[in-house]
């Protein structure tokens, strides 16, 4: 793997490093790699990386930036004075759930009455339907809200209009060329005349704009408590939709995580207790890995509905009762995921032809729609290039897709737009349904289409990083500094380090079969010199640096930095150590992201390897 260090501007960093040395109280060192980290994000001055360092509620921008938002508002009003039944018409995914849990809650905060309908994803499929419009108009209702979807949905939208129905869209996908659905408001920051700051809102978060408005105008002295408790849920979506943490999106995800530790809601404490994840502070990835998809699993296995009865219900045992459905329904998509990964691995495997196309397109019969997205996320990971999981079903084939960064894969669609039944989504991620007559034919003209965009370079594996960092720089309150950056994710990464020369200080250790256990040290480590003060400071021992008391740091020899070594933790690389075995003394390059390993025995400091390179073998070469 090739390892490529990003670029920054060195006269932006000196300029911002004394800003930050003094505002965070941090050593030059790493006040220096700080102000690196926030350059790389394009914040290049001290009162732009206080905001971004201190997310807060007063950084949400007016929800009356965007447009359709007065119009939305006027008329949700109208329906609580006129105590008119409003329904929310949702997606059955992580963010169309909890799009309706925010704004549900909001119209009843406000006084108002509202339902909610959530498609059937193998029954009903993606986006709205015109029976569904028309069966709600039969029963009286007169206000339809979309959160998560609308966006292309044109032919709903004429039958609201025919059946005296006023429908408000909120979305967040990205809007055909034929513009967007006669509707009374459309409230999408990426449609054209939009000048809304954060384009990159997932549809939870546009219907926490949308609450937002409707709470400030209704109930302005409880407004910053109730969108804080908002945020909790928001900050769920933003997560496992995985939109850019940036912008409105940060302050969402930083102050919701923050209040997740502290949930209130029956239903929201029994998730986090069966993920096991209660009472303490929660990272982006935790959040996105074990309570997004117990979330999802209710749309991909089941009935989405059970998500928006999980934050509603009252009763502690019936939200027990819930969330452990929603914990087997995630263990049955995972054992789902698995039998069809096998399949497609089988067959990538034994088709050439298929293993080189530039946009792999994989089809097979009777695949559960509900995981072939995330299954398709995982071939992207394996293969590097993008991908479409397609499930045939008869004469019908529904399928999903995911990309790489340089391939923008709903234009991909659009260059053959003919032979879909519906499709829509953005540059990574895409849905869609065709006539499974047409699934050879989308392979072919997908993988020539890739072929003008793409080439060979675009799939060679390769690891950006950060920064250079000496390992004498990695301690518990350079450490506290990087966690000013959480929370991670799309558009602002966990920072990626390499240390060059380092010393193997003991032989790895295999865990589990698949993973290994290095211990490394700063290539002039003195190993042999450690004072009883030392070792007492070896994050292993103590992750706080208080934990060394005045007295004790007066006897330490000057050189004890460069004692201290560290567990490195290589997940999933032990089959890498076979070719070329490595013993204690050997050097390597890592590249790390640094962690906090909670074992009550041996927790504190640890480095998490992204990849790893033997000097020797090097050498040897």
């Amino acid at each position: 793997m090739k390892w490529i260090l990003k670029t920054a501007d060195r006269e932006q960093i000196d300029r911002l490093t004394p800003v930050l040395r003094a505002e965070c109280r941090a050593d030059a060192a790493s006040a220096a790699t700080l102000a690196r980290l926030l350059v790389m994000r394009s914040i290049c001055d001290g009162e732009s990386a206080s905001r971004f360092l201190n997310p807060s509620v007063s950084q949400l921008h007016s929800p009356y930036l965007m447009k359709g938002m007065a119009q939305a508002v006027e008329r949700l009003e109208a329906a609580i004075e006129r105590k008119e039944t409003i329904l929310i018409y949702g997606d059955y995914d992580v963010d169309g759930t909890t799009a309706i849990v925010i704004l549900k809650t909001a119209i009843e905060l406000c006084g108002g009455s509202a339902d909610f309908h959530v498609p059937h994803r193998i029954r009903d499929g993606y986006d709205m339907r015109d029976d569904v419009i028309e069966r709600a108009a039969e029963e009286g209702i007169r206000l339809i809200v979309s959160v998560d979807m609308g966006i292309r949905a044109f032919a709903p939208a004429a039958t609201a209009q025919r059946r005296g129905v006023d429908l408000i869209v909120t979305d967040h996908h990205l809007p055909g060329p034929d513009g967007v659905p006669a509707a009374l408001a459309v409230l999408n920051p990426n449609q054209g005349g939009c000048k809304y700051p954060c384009k990159a809102l997932c549809g939870a978060g546009v219907a926490f704009k949308l609450a937002q408005g409707l709470i400030e105008r209704r109930r302005p002295s409880d407004a910053a408590r109730l969108l804080l408790s908002f945020m909790k849920v928001a900050a769920i979506a933003t997560v496992a939709d995985a939109v850019p943490l940036t912008g409105e999106n940060r302050v969402f995800a930083r102050l919701g995580l923050d209040g997740l530790r502290r949930a209130i809601n029956p239903g929201l404490k029994a998730l986090l207790g069966v993920a096991k994840l209660s009472g303490r502070p929660l990272t982006a990835s935790e959040v996105g890995f074990r309570i997004g998809p117990r979330i999802n699993a209710a749309g991909r296995m089941d009935v989405a509905s059970d998500v928006i009865e999980l934050f509603s219900v009252k009763d502690e045992a019936r939200a027990g009762e819930l969330a452990h459905k929603l914990d087997q329904l995630n263990t049955e998509r995972q054992e789902e995921e698995r039998r069809i990964l096998e399949a497609i691995h089988t067959r990538i495997e034994s088709e050439p032809a298929l293993r080189d196309a530039f946009c792999m397109v994989v089809d097979g019969d009777g695949w559960h729609r509900g995981v072939i997205g995330i299954t398709a996320t995982r071939i992207v990971e394996r293969y590097g290039r993008p991908v479409l999981v397609v499930s045939r079903d008869g004469e019908t084939a529904h399928g999903s897709g995911r990309s790489i960064a340089p391939f923008h894969l709903l234009n991909a669609l659009e260059s053959c737009s003919t032979l879909f039944s519906r499709f829509g989504g953005h540059s990574h991620a895409v849905g869609f349904s065709l006539p499974s007559s047409n699934v050879t034919e989308l392979r072919n003209r997908l993988d020539a289409y890739a072929r003008t965009k793409l080439s060979l370079p675009d799939f060679e594996p390769s690891l950006r990083y950060d920064a250079d960092l000496d390992l004498q720089q990695v301690t518990p309150e350079f450490f506290q500094l990087l966690k000013q950056l959480e929370p991670f994710g799309v558009g602002n990464p966990e920072p990626v380090f390499a240390a060059h020369d380092v010393l193997l200080t003991a032989p790895p250790r295999i865990v589990k079969d698949k993973h290994v256990r290095f211990r490394v040290a700063a290539a002039n480590a003195h190993t042999s010199d450690l004072s009883d003060a030392a070792i007492a400071t070896d994050p292993r021992c103590d992750p706080d640096s208080s934990g060394l008391h005045r007295e004790d740091r007066t006897k330490v020899n000057a050189g004890w930095r460069k004692s201290i070594s560290f567990n490195a933790m290589g997940w999933r690389m032990a089959e890498r150590l076979q070719p070329q075995p490595l013993i204690a003394g050997d050097s390597l390059d890592i590249a790390f992201t640094l962690d906090q390993n909670e074992h009550p025995e041996f927790g504190g400091l640890e480095l998490s390897l992204r990849d790893f390179k033997s000097r020797v073998a090097a050498a040897a070469v």
